[in-house]
């Protein structure tokens, strides 16, 4: 009988320990899961404007350069269109695609922003077709037109 109680006991203070380290375990790897803290990107809008022309930008910037947003072109009277953009900063260069609709139709191309600045300048060149991407064909010639400039202001 003495034998059956020692197997008893010794088997709920095994079991009790196993549970013990378990919960300990929980406990620990618990903190670790939530350890990551993620912080809000960083929200920047830019805004263009002449007369009854405008652009309008918004980014949120990730881990320091990867960056996605918005942007529409509302040019008076003219073909107007509005899309979403990703890319990454490059020093103050960003390189994106923007993803946009026009005229009902789907199309990418790749755009070029510089910082100058509080505000941006939007690359122009010669653009070739490949795929379905219009890309510019030189990046060494991108030229940045100040009289274009994105203006920083406050997001809405």
């Amino acid at each position: 009988m003495h034998m059956k109680i020692r197997f008893l006991v010794m088997g709920l203070v095994i079991s009790l320990t196993a549970c013990n380290k378990k919960e300990e375990s929980k406990v620990v790897t618990e903190p670790e899961m939530e350890q990551p803290e993620m912080t809000a990107p960083a929200k920047e809008c830019y805004e263009y404007t002449n007369g009854k022309d405008t652009i309008h930008l918004s980014m949120a910037i990730t881990n320091g350069n990867n960056v996605a947003g918005d942007l529409k072109y509302a040019w008076f009277e003219k073909d107007s269109n509005t899309g979403m953009f990703s890319g990454m900063f490059k020093g103050d260069t960003l390189y994106a695609d923007y993803t946009f609709q026009s005229e009902g139709m789907t199309s990418i191309r790749e755009i070029v922003l510089i910082r100058k600045g509080d505000n941006l300048l939007q690359g122009y060149g010669d653009i070739t077709e490949k795929g379905n991407k219009q890309l510019f064909k030189d990046r060494k010639s991108i030229k940045f037109d100040e009289k274009m400039m994105l203006k920083k202001v406050a997001c809405k």
